[in-house]
């Protein structure tokens, strides 16, 4: 692609603003080739801009008064503080000054500003969240991971098919194997939903396997696990605390007493399963179905995510995820 790539940057979101998201941006300039802008509050982001070395030419900033926090409104903030960093960076994407946001900020604020803001593809009945979950194969893509609570099966089997061309896309993943979590393997089993979105999903144009048990996510044996965003949002939560817990429980079994010498022989290996888990390598979470990319980096991401991030937008714009995408709505 020979257009130049424009991201836009919540500079004020999330817990380690400004000062990480900056230097995730910066070292996204200098290592990418893209234009960032960082949205936020000038004077704080041109004071933490000068401790850094870029290109003058590949970061711009864009003056927003506003934050908004994740203890407000959703709906309300986004109506009320047209100033905010969230509001200004999704305006530069709607009026096409920027190919793409990113934002650690509220999730809430972003998914409801980004419907209303950017708006959706043609044919698109509700955008969907989608997040790499770790399996024993590499990963698995859950969507909806937490937009959407309340679903209709029409929109899994939306869901199914912007994933399908997502993942196809920018992990080279061809026909990608989709499953829909279930309490059960059996086709007859779950809730109406899950019923009927079984019937749409296996006539659909995808590569459908069939229900997926919770317990058999972690296996990898699908590509794309899809479901409401209630359940989705519940799997994701008790992934995320489950691998905390059980990484944190193995560090002190084996750093303490006899098992000290053993650690340090361990340690390579460790790191490598902690960055198997390591959400910051991902970037953030696609917010799939939308006229433009927009991409929800988590609350406590680092410089590293956030570059990361800004590198996923790259490749999205690169290979028309979201012209693709409407091709197969259609």
């Amino acid at each position: 692609m020979d257009k130049e790539i424009i991201v836009a940057v919540d500079a004020m979101g999330g817990d380690n603003a400004p000062e990480e998201i900056i230097k995730g941006a910066v070292n996204a300039a200098n290592c990418f080739p893209v234009t960032i802008i960082l949205v936020g509050q000038e004077n704080v982001l041109k004071e933490v801009l000068a401790k850094h070395n870029y290109d003058a030419k590949k970061i711009h900033i864009v003056h927003a008064s506003e934050v908004i926090t994740t203890e407000e409104s959703p709906t309300t903030a986004i109506r009320r503080k047209k100033d905010s960093s969230i509001v200004v960076g999704l305006n530069l994407v709607k009026e096409k000054k920027a190919h793409a946001f990113v934002s650690a900020g509220s999730t809430g604020a972003l998914l409801t500003g980004a419907l209303f803001i950017v708006g959706r593809i043609k044919g698109v009945e509700r955008p969907v969240l989608g997040t790499c979950l770790p399996t024993k194969k590499g990963f698995t893509f859950l969507v909806d991971s937490g937009a959407n609570v309340d679903c209709k099966a029409k929109y899994l089997e939306q869901f199914a098919k912007m994933s399908s061309v997502y993942i196809e896309n920018m992990f080279g993943i061809q026909n990608p194997k989709v499953g829909i979590v279930n309490i059960g393997a059996e086709k007859e089993k779950g809730n109406s939903l899950t019923k009927e979105a079984y019937e749409l999903l296996e006539n659909a144009d995808i590569n459908f396997i069939g229900n997926i048990e919770p317990r058999d996510i972690p296996s990898g044996d699908a590509d794309i696990i899809v479901c409401d965003g209630f359940v989705g949002n519940t799997i994701l939560k008790l992934s995320e605390g489950l691998s905390m817990t059980l990484l944190g429980i193995i560090k002190k079994e084996i750093t303490q007493g006899a098992y000290k010498l053993a650690a340090l022989a361990l340690k390579k290996p460790f790191q490598n399963i902690k960055q198997r888990f390591d959400a910051d390598e991902v970037g953030g979470a696609p917010f799939l179905g939308l006229q433009s990319l927009v991409v929800k980096a988590h609350g406590s991401s680092n410089a590293k995510a956030i570059q990361n991030a800004i590198k996923q937008c790259i490749h999205f714009v690169e290979t028309d995820v979201v012209g693709k995408i409407s091709q197969k709505i259609e």
